[in-house]
């Protein structure tokens, strides 16, 4: 070994004994022909001490050094001087006086340092993310991942669960978002694909008796990406057999339970409270509530019929709705200006035609530009609903079931951060249930979750009679406002799968040539079976109080799905696409 210690490990119960340090040159100082190096390696920083004393060669070789150079030194540990101590480190107490320093390797000026205060651009901590990751924020971030993985791995085994790996290359079901291809160069014209998620794979081993499965697996969406999603990503999967939806969320219930208490040092009340899927929706307008606040949304589409206020009426009339919310005691910090900015957030961000609102003033009435034109039992009735109280804000819109959700959800999360209305460092976590089987997009059935979900068992004659009342099996879990995790239960007989895919358009010809290993399989002794998948990467990032999901990663990718350090995705030779049988067309011009 090139060392005896790192740069964490030593204390005062090591004075006097002599050791090698390896690490890089945080920073250095010339005090009056005596340099101090703070030596660093990803177990934490020891002071170096070389004056001359210490030798010509290692002071000369000492005073060279520049931050981030890799070197080597040799030397014997002693206290630090009286009143020098830095209790900010644990190796604080002491400071390694050197005899021989050697340098390993000269580091050239980098775009920037590591311990600077202002970080430099994304686009550039990306490009040079080999010293991004030099940042004690960053290596603490990826450190605390890696004990969370070890925490669920631990969990599970505890549990008698098996850890089984599914294969990368696997066949193409184009059921939600784009695949990843993989063209092969032996069967002309045939792809794999990069799994959207290991879902066929796990069913398969429930049906071969494993009973208990588990895996931190890989998976890759080709879609469109935010701060909280990345192409390629890694997920906690599991499935178990002989299990209902209960018995799933309570095995994840203990998971978060565990995790609570080691990463965050809190301990969560079991059960997990749950929402259905329509409470949400009317409450919060979101199947992803951040619950760490109030401000739930109202429904006022009753009290809109009885105005003849057209924007109202309209809305109710066309089979829209009025719906709101209320900011408590707040509306004295809103002016006009910032109420127009709300206004034009609503209509840019989520189509809203506009947004109405209203202040309570101290005698209880509602005012607002608009109050004149609405009848005094309609305000009164609107103050009612909201019970208002002098001071508070009520802010409504008018339009679509799916604009109010979207707008009002999105003004609520705005307006919770910037009112500073819950602590950042809270968490909060809870299950929705219940969701819908089905949604429609354009004239078509979809499935909400995947066209392996089952339904709940008093809903089955509703695939029949009524598919959009029909409700699946399904449950989300969400952390602070993020679905950190989703599954269901699965369909495990022929008859109802067959019924989902004739509800879904997809042929039984279609069905054999995407599923038909599963569907064999379902027809060989298939147990009841569910599972859930967790975003690793939203866990950490909510466990470690990130707000960008690219901070607990270690090589993500930019949000146009691009790898800066490595230039991934790049050309390749004519050669490799000659072998793969593939012609590249000429883009066409900008």
């Amino acid at each position: 070994m090139l060392r005896t210690h790192n740069c964490g490990e030593l204390r005062s119960s090591n004075i006097g004994q002599e050791v090698t340090l390896c690490g890089w040159v945080d920073k250095s100082r010339d005090h009056g022909g005596t340099i101090f190096l703070d030596l660093r390696d990803r177990y934490g920083k020891t002071q170096v001490v070389v004056n001359p004393d210490c030798g010509e060669a290692a002071l000369r070789t000492a005073k060279e050094l520049r931050g981030e150079d890799v070197v080597r030194i040799h030397g014997v540990v002693e206290s630090r001087l009286e009143g020098k101590d830095n209790s900010k480190l644990p190796t604080g107490e002491i400071e390694l006086r050197a005899n021989r320093v050697e340098l390993l390797n000269r580091c050239k000026t980098p775009p920037f340092f590591p311990g600077q205060e202002e970080l430099p651009s994304e686009d550039l901590r990306l490009k040079f993310r080999y010293i991004d990751l030099r940042r004690e924020t960053m290596r603490g971030t990826l450190v605390k991942r890696s004990e969370i993985i070890k925490s669920m791995r631990d969990y599970f085994a505890d549990n008698g669960f098996i850890d089984i790996e599914t294969p990368i290359l696997g066949r193409s079901t184009p059921e939600g978002a784009r695949d990843y291809l993989v063209p092969s160069r032996v069967h002309w014209g045939h792809f794999f694909a990069l799994p959207q998620s290991p879902q066929l794979y796990k069913q398969i081993l429930m049906v071969a008796g494993f009973d208990r499965y588990v895996q931190v697996a890989r998976c890759f969406r080709d879609e469109d990406l935010r701060a909280d999603r990345q192409p390629e990503f890694t997920q906690l999967d599991l499935e178990m057999s002989f299990v209902d939806a209960d018995d799933v969320m309570g095995m994840i219930d203990g998971l978060m339970a565990k995790l609570a208490q080691e990463f965050l040092g809190i301990e969560l009340q079991l059960p997990l409270p749950r929402l259905t899927y329509d409470e949400a929706m009317q409450r919060y307008g979101t199947d992803a509530p951040d619950l760490r606040f109030g401000m739930e949304i109202v429904d006022c589409s009753d009290l809109a019929a009885q105005t003849e206020f057209r924007v109202f009426r309209g809305a109710v009339d066309q089979g829209g709705f009025v719906r709101g919310i209320k900011v408590e005691q707040r509306a004295a910090d809103f002016s006009r200006k910032r109420i127009d900015e709300l206004t034009e957030f609503v209509k840019n961000d989520f189509g809203a035609k506009g947004l109405a609102w209203f202040r309570v003033e101290p005698d209880g009435k509602l005012w607002s530009p608009i109050s004149k034109n609405i009848e005094e039992p309609v305000l009164q009735g609107l103050a009612e609903k909201f019970e208002t109280q002098p001071g508070d804000l009520l802010l409504l819109l008018a339009d679509s079931w799916d604009v109010t959700c979207k707008g009002l959800n999105g003004l609520r999360k705005t307006l919770g951060a910037e009112l500073g209305l819950y602590d950042p460092k809270q968490m909060h976590f809870s299950w929705v249930v219940e969701f819908p089987m089905f949604e429609k997009d354009e004239d078509r059935w979809v499935a909400m979750h995947h066209p392996f979900t089952a339904p709940r068992t008093q809903d089955l004659p509703l695939l029949e009679s009524n598919p959009s009342a029909a409700r699946a099996q399904a449950y989300d879990l969400v952390i602070n406002g993020y679905e950190a995790g989703g599954g269901t239960v699965r369909i495990h007989d022929q008859l109802t799968q067959s019924k989902v895919f004739e509800l879904l358009s997809i042929t039984p010809e279609v069905a054999k040539d995407r599923f038909g290993f599963l569907l064999d399989g379902l027809q060989y002794g298939a147990p009841p079976h569910g599972g859930i998948a967790l975003g690793i990467d939203r866990i950490v990032m909510l466990f470690t109080g990130l707000d960008n999901i690219r901070d607990c990663i270690a090589f993500p990718k930019t949000q146009r799905a691009m790898d800066l350090m490595t230039q991934a995705p790049g050309t390749v030779e004519d050669k490799q696409l000659h072998e793969l049988h593939i012609q590249v067309e000429t883009p066409p011009a900008k």
